[in-house]
């Protein structure tokens, strides 16, 4: 068996298996490195949405409409795609630890170390839980999804209960999307060190940079050499995509791969 994970830019991957089309942060419109737009995707089975934030969410609501996929997302996050006109008929709303199956596809939303407020269209704020996610393609391969996550210890627990295969994982910032203010921001929400070592916390197979625009950057090379240094199993494989590309994990201990552009 295989599964097919592709990188559209900044957290957006699809990842295609025997499970079904999993869509996860479908931030197309806008991305500065997406190589196609929210009409040009194949429906998927599952639209999954870690939190609000525009980089994340996207083209969720487009994408919806268009397809009648399903979501799974927070509270806000639902009231903001009800709003932008997606029927709650097609919103599975959830939160850490409580597991949905939808569009076929098994969904572990898991604890997320970030924010997400949402405004609707009549200037009304709500806030809600961001998520990461834990889904399984096909048996042995299990996808975690940091959703925006600062690093935190019980990543490890997360290792431990959902025994994740491969993580995409946030290392550095889109910095072209940065918004201006006082100062200056440093690093991501987890910088190319953190996210290494929470590979390390998840105990997995592949470790996949996510969470920029091009895979040269400074912080991206870092994190694929501090994989390998965090590495105390001696056998963890570290992978950066440029936008577009595939990733091919064959097999049900995820010992092949291969590369794929879209």
């Amino acid at each position: 068996m295989t599964t097919n994970l592709t990188f559209y830019g900044v957290a957006c991957f699809e990842a295609t298996g025997p499970a079904g089309r999993i869509l996860f942060d479908p931030f197309l419109t806008g991305n500065p490195v997406a190589p196609c737009g929210p009409d040009d995707l194949e429906p998927p089975d599952v639209i999954l949405v870690s939190h609000a934030a525009f980089d994340h969410m996207g083209d969720a609501a487009a994408i919806a409409r268009r397809t009648g996929a399903p979501v799974v997302c927070g509270a806000d996050v639902g009231e903001l795609l009800h709003a932008q006109g997606v029927a709650r008929s097609q919103l599975r709303i959830t939160v850490w630890g409580i597991r949905v199956e939808v569009g076929g596809v098994h969904v572990a939303p898991v604890e997320c170390h970030h924010w997400s407020v949402a405004k609707l269209p009549g200037g009304q704020l709500v806030t809600g839980t961001p998520m990461g996610f834990v889904v399984e393609t096909e048996p042995g391969c299990r996808i975690y999804h940091f959703g925006d996550t600062a690093i935190f210890g019980d990543l490890r627990l997360i290792g431990e209960l959902h025994r994740p295969t491969v993580a995409l994982l946030g290392c550095t910032q889109p910095w072209s999307l940065v918004a201006s203010g006082a100062g200056r921001v440093v690093t991501g929400e987890m910088s190319p060190d953190e996210a290494a070592l929470a590979a390390e916390m998840l105990g997995v197979e592949v470790a996949v940079a996510c969470h920029y625009e091009r895979p040269d950057h400074p912080d991206v090379k870092e994190f694929l050499e501090q994989v390998a240094a965090r590495d105390s199993s001696g056998r963890r494989r570290a992978e950066a995509l440029s936008a577009g590309e595939t990733l091919v994990l064959e097999g049900s201990a995820i010992t092949g791969g291969g590369r794929s552009e879209r």
